[in-house]
């Protein structure tokens, strides 16, 4: 199965700002209603008929071979789209050892090895072995985490060219990308790397 690849120099990166309560309240009223998009998911993911759970099987389903899917990669976009404005959604991860997740552009490569860079249309942060938290920008960034979140949330301005994501129970910032151009739509994006845990979609109606 093939991985996505990252740069292996990368410094440590403590980024997370306590006491912002306040500001990921104010991010949360832009909270939408996110759901997995089955056409592009990878034939590896299973996905929960509500398309708010997914999780990596060891059994590969027979798909029909379109151009929205992942086939390398074990993928899956969110089925929304955004061209401007505001948004914002979360994701359980508890108990998982290798995630990534964030968004990508929708013109993004579906169907070769993917290296996860704003360059190439990502903008994500990734957990591996279980400890091991990066922020995929150009070069990577190592990410101090202790303990590590169990519900991330996203949270994106188009126009201000911000990807912001937090630790949503420690109410703390993890970490932003900043002075983005975004001239595509943009989709959640989603990896599930590890065989039977799953990724759980939260949605908070009307914001907080």
């Amino acid at each position: 199965r093939a991985k996505k690849q990252y740069e292996h120099t990368c410094t440590c990166h403590s980024n997370i700002v306590t006491g912002t309560a306040a500001e990921l309240k104010r991010v949360q009223q832009y909270a939408v209603d996110v759901t997995l998009d089955p056409d592009t998911a990878n034939p590896a993911l299973i996905l929960c008929d509500d398309r708010k759970q997914v999780y990596h099987s060891d059994v590969k389903k027979k798909l029909p071979d379109n151009s929205e899917r992942f086939f390398q990669c074990v993928c899956v976009l969110g089925e929304q789209s955004f061209s401007s404005g505001r948004f914002y959604f979360e994701v359980e991860v508890k108990g998982k050892t290798e995630w990534d997740l964030g968004v990508a552009r929708e013109s993004i490569d579906r169907r070769s090895n993917i290296i996860l860079s704003p360059q190439n249309g990502f903008w994500t942060v990734l957990l591996r072995n279980g400890n091991e938290y990066k922020a995929c920008a150009a070069p990577p960034v190592r990410l101090c985490l202790q303990p590590g979140p169990e519900k991330v949330g996203v949270f994106v301005d188009y126009e201000e060219g911000l990807v912001s994501f937090y630790d949503v129970d420690a109410a703390a910032l993890i970490y932003s990308f900043t002075g983005c151009s975004f001239t595509h739509k943009l989709h959640p994006y989603f990896d599930s790397d590890y065989c039977g845990l799953r990724f759980t979609l939260w949605f908070i109606p009307n914001g907080i």
